[in-house]
């Protein structure tokens, strides 16, 4: 077995990516890996360490092919707020809007309803949706990326996060080690204070753009209901409101989710048209996602196209298509 090195202070570059490699392959003992990570995590990670464990989980991964500006949305979790599914909501629409969305996922962890649990109580065959990933990105605009299933180096590593009982890297290096590769994405982060330190992972890993955001609750998506912090790839953090986008405030309440039932039930009103806090919340967050596709070049833009894939009935026929291909 491997010995790993003292994570009580800020690794290198090579260090880091040398004791992740021994982490995903098996190569450390699980009281050495749970000592670790925790003692890491209660320092806070660093750009460097994030960017290592990311490299080294996407030489791992089970990746697919996908069209050029084909993006992701999706967070870190972890902020408790047991809400309706926003994201999830959000690569729905967002592909309705001609942006090609391979969405990165797994059950629910915090909540009772991860992205996963939600598409499947929609009808969505998770082993299918896995199966044909590739071929609905290319012929849909639309994949969901079962994180379980692309990332198997991570299974043995469950019971000992558990264990844990505390948010971990893992956590952070999720949504950017997506298998099909994007260079664009809107990551939502809970803890404001990490958006200019993920800010720099990615920057470390390539990508072309991203919006970083946190809402005040915390809440790792866009607040729509009061201010939210953004950090744009090269540029400096900025807070933005609902009313940044045109948008009215509602209370946080009106998003409380429930289990992968009323949350499919929720989306599917909000698809057939349904006005509130939800909708809202969405068409915050697309039109964000929209500005990282390049896609639009302000908010109100893209909540006004957003609006549109919803009350047109796009994006309720893609979900339809998705479901039946």
């Amino acid at each position: 077995m491997t010995t790993l090195p003292d994570a009580s202070v800020p690794l290198t570059a090579d260090l880091a990516a040398a004791a992740f490699a021994s982490i995903l392959d098996g190569n450390a003992s699980a009281v050495d890996i749970q000592h670790f990570l925790t003692v890491m995590s209660q320092r806070d990670e660093t750009s460097i360490e994030i960017a290592a464990a990311v490299r080294e989980m996407r030489k791992r991964m089970i990746t697919i092919n996908a069209p050029a500006g084909t993006i992701d949305v999706c967070g870190t979790g972890g902020d408790g707020s047991h809400s309706l599914n926003i994201s999830t909501a959000v690569a729905i629409v967002v592909a309705a809007c001609e942006v090609p969305v391979a969405k990165h996922g797994n059950r629910a962890a915090s909540s009772k309803a991860g992205a996963a649990d939600t598409l499947e109580a929609m009808g969505l065959n998770l082993d299918r949706a896995s199966e044909t990933a590739e071929a609905t990105l290319a012929d849909l605009g639309i994949c969901f990326l079962f994180a379980q299933k692309h990332h198997p180096a991570l299974g043995p590593l469950a019971p000992i996060r558990k264990a844990i009982g505390r948010r971990t890297i893992f956590n952070l290096t999720g949504p950017a080690a997506n298998p099909a590769g994007v260079k664009r994405q809107l990551i939502g982060v809970a803890n404001p204070d990490f958006l200019p330190v993920y800010a720099d992972a990615l920057a470390l890993l390539g990508y072309d753009d991203a919006m970083l955001v946190a809402g005040d609750e915390p809440l790792d998506e866009l607040s729509i209901s009061g201010p939210s912090s953004v950090v744009r790839l090269g540029q400096a953090l900025e807070r933005i409101t609902p009313d940044t986008a045109g948008l009215r405030f509602h209370n946080f309440e009106a998003l409380k989710g429930g289990d992968p039932s009323y949350n499919a039930a929720a989306l599917t009103r909000l698809l057939d048209g349904e006005a509130g806090a939800y909708r809202d919340a969405v068409l915050l967050n697309a039109a964000a996602a929209l500005m990282v596709a390049g896609a639009v070049n302000d908010w109100q833009s893209g909540v006004e196209e957003a609006a549109e894939a919803i009350d047109k009935g796009l994006a309720k026929a893609l979900l339809r298509c998705w479901v039946e291909y």
